[in-house]
């Protein structure tokens, strides 16, 4: 698994969850800018699927299991966008709370995906 794409996805969930947790403390809903964050997260994460699926597919194995790595890598990309449909519907500070919520569990996900690979 790439380090520093990891790296760079669980960095970039921690300023969008600072940026809405921000947002919450201010009273404020999820806004357009948020949703482009969310947006820049997500492709991360979609990256991240795609280079551990080519990298599964080339022959590499993680060291504690293919079936639990596929899951988290499954389980990060949708992360975001699962807390973003869900502000979606609440459109005070508590859907900007969700997104803050969401971008912690996806940085957390990366963590646990790198030990999974063998970090």
């Amino acid at each position: 698994m790439l380090d520093a794409l990891t790296l760079v996805t669980g960095v970039a969930a921690l300023l969008l969850a600072a940026w809405c947790g921000f947002a919450a403390y201010r009273d404020e809903p999820t806004k357009d800018w948020h949703f482009i964050g969310m947006a820049v997260v997500t492709l991360l994460a979609l990256v991240q699927l795609v280079v551990g699926i080519v990298q599964l597919a080339r022959g590499e194995e993680p060291d504690q299991g293919t079936t639990i790595f596929v899951a988290y890598l499954l389980g990060a990309a949708a992360c975001i966008p699962a807390a973003g449909f869900m502000s979606l519907a609440e459109r005070t500070k508590w859907g900007s709370i969700t997104v803050a919520a969401g971008a912690v569990v996806l940085a957390v996900l990366e963590v646990r995906l790198y030990d999974i690979w063998g970090g």
